[in-house]
């Protein structure tokens, strides 16, 4: 298995700065930069899974379609490269805060949709070959605070008549024999590389006549006389009739009007392959995922080659590059880490010499309602934007894309159905720059102290 290595040396062996995908991101340097005067009629800023969803979804609709693809990066550089592979419902707040903030429909609304964009990504993935490994997700509570708050969850989906039964520990043992006091089970989940279907989407999108642009960051944008926007880059510049921002945690660097979508570092590592035995007691058969109910505690799935990904701990709000703030945010990175490896040791005894071998962060887009933003932009004719899933981006994110292709081609309703329950143009707004920014991150820490107390 590895020798064992103490929490106070873990950062002393080679461990990878990266997820351990192996899902062929498109390098920089093979796409083209935006130079020059350019035109298209959509326009999609951002190559994650928003975004290439969204072009992916125009041109399925209208083939032929004039789409640009435009990110500062290459596809999946972002969150979509770096998120943990669990595919499984969940939107907006948890249901039972949903229930109490907006009733019954609307919280009925919101879970049957996160299930239905569930069935939506894998269907994308059987139609671009992406290997997923379907199986439950598992909701359990392992502390005096994952069990109130999973009673809560548990009480909510009884009222809304919603098919998330409880689970006994044993219940929960038979799939995956970790200690815990209770579960609910969520029937169809999966697990997949999320850099590969990016990947995915990205080939299709240019196979399908899409143009694909990298090393672009937007540097300005502003509405035409005649109705469209152009967009601004350092080397040039694209003018289009519509579009999307699908740049998430990005909208506040762009000024866009959509209150605060909050960019949030979140932290994830990976072990070394584990022996059939130890994949065995975690789950493999079965292809479970297991997320603990409580703020901010680890989530674990295993990989197809037998690694066990961890996510969770502390979520920081990044600081500016360079100087002090970096510094300390470097310390809180390793610090979570650290804290990940010593909760992975702890989940079963087969894993208590178990190596580290990849560490990472990403960036997610949270809102103070916990909802996402899908809507038009306010004095931007034809442009949309995409963002604040709030760490529950996966399935979301293919459904988001397919939801505004359709609003861009004049599609009123999905197949007669109603709009999306977030359908929204602005998350609430937070103050965000000077002491709004010094109250957030002291709650993010307060946040840390009390899961790490807890832990």
């Amino acid at each position: 298995m590895g020798e064992r290595h103490s929490p106070d040396d873990l950062f002393d062996v080679p461990v990878a700065p990266a997820p351990p995908w192996r899902g062929g991101r498109p390098e920089d340097h093979q796409l083209p930069s935006v130079r020059g005067l350019l035109s298209a009629d959509f326009t999609v800023v951002g190559a994650g899974l928003a975004g290439l969803s969204t072009a992916y979804h125009l041109l399925r609709y209208a083939p032929g379609a004039d789409v640009a693809v435009v990110d500062a990066g290459h596809p999946a550089a972002g969150a979509s490269g770096h998120g943990t592979g669990l595919l499984g419902p969940r939107a907006g707040p948890p249901v039972d805060r949903a229930l109490r903030r907006h009733g019954p429909d609307a919280a009925r609304r919101m879970h049957r949709a996160s299930e239905d964009a569930v069935a939506g990504a894998l269907e994308l993935c059987r139609v671009l070959d992406v290997p997923v490994r379907t199986g439950e997700q598992l909701v359990v509570a392992r502390s005096p605070e994952g069990l109130a708050r999973l009673s809560g969850q548990a009480a909510a989906y009884r009222a809304l008549g919603l098919d998330v039964p409880s689970l006994s520990a044993a219940g929960v043992r038979e799939r995956i024999d970790v200690p815990c006091q209770a579960g609910l089970l969520h029937r169809h989940a999966a697990t997949l590389d999320p850099a590969l279907l990016t990947a995915a989407l990205a080939g299709a999108c240019a196979a399908g006549g899409a143009r694909l642009y990298g090393r672009s960051p937007v540097v300005g944008h502003h509405a035409t006389g005649s109705g469209g926007t152009r967009l601004l880059f350092p080397r040039g510049e694209l003018r289009t009739r519509a579009g999307v921002f699908a740049v998430n945690g990005g909208a506040g660097a762009l000024g866009l009007p959509v209150g605060t979508v909050a960019p949030l570092e979140v932290h994830a590592i990976a072990t070394e392959p584990l022996k059939p035995a130890v994949r065995e007691v975690l789950g493999e058969a079965s292809g479970a995922a297991l997320v603990d109910a409580a703020r901010l505690a680890p989530y674990f799935r295993l990989t197809p080659e037998g690694r066990l990904v961890l996510g969770g701990g502390r979520a920081s709000l990044p600081g500016a590059p360079g100087g002090a703030g970096e510094r300390r945010d470097d310390r809180a990175r390793h610090a979570t880490w650290q804290w990940l490896a010593e909760r992975m040791r702890a989940l079963h005894p087969l894993l208590a010499d178990t190596a580290v071998t990849h560490r990472w962060t990403g960036r997610i887009g949270v809102t103070l309602d916990d909802l996402p933003v899908v809507g038009p932009l306010a004095q931007s004719p034809g442009m949309w934007f995409v963002g604040g899933c709030c760490g529950h981006g996966l399935a979301l994110s293919v459904a988001h894309g397919g939801y505004v292709a359709r609003q861009l081609l004049g599609f009123r309703e999905v197949d007669g159905g109603p709009a999306l329950p977030w359908h929204r143009s602005a998350a609430p707004r937070l103050p965000f720059g000077g002491a709004g920014r010094v109250v957030l991150r002291r709650h993010l820490d307060r946040l840390d102290r009390r899961v790490r107390s807890a832990a």
